[in-house]
């Protein structure tokens, strides 16, 4: 391997490690929860899930779990639970 590959991977390590370098605006996840898989979504600030919960509440625990996940990577408006 060349130095110059060498230097990106360590670079990208310590980027990983960064989280708030990140933030997400737009996504779809398949949530393979305990009973169904869920299809989740976050597009401009909002997440979506296709669970009865969801639907009934506006949070579930697919959207809260990836919440927890991606701390710092939401933005901070959106990020704050409701």
């Amino acid at each position: 391997m060349d130095y110059g590959m060498i230097g990106k991977i360590e670079k990208a390590k310590r980027y990983a490690q960064e989280r708030n370098r990140f933030r997400f605006h737009k996504f779809n996840v398949t949530f393979n929860g305990d009973n169904n898989s869920h299809q989740v979504t976050f597009d401009s600030g909002v997440f979506h899930c296709d669970c009865e919960f969801f639907v009934l509440r506006g949070r579930c625990s697919h959207t809260m779990a990836l919440e927890q996940l991606l701390d710092q990577m939401l933005p901070a408006a959106e990020n704050a639970p409701a």
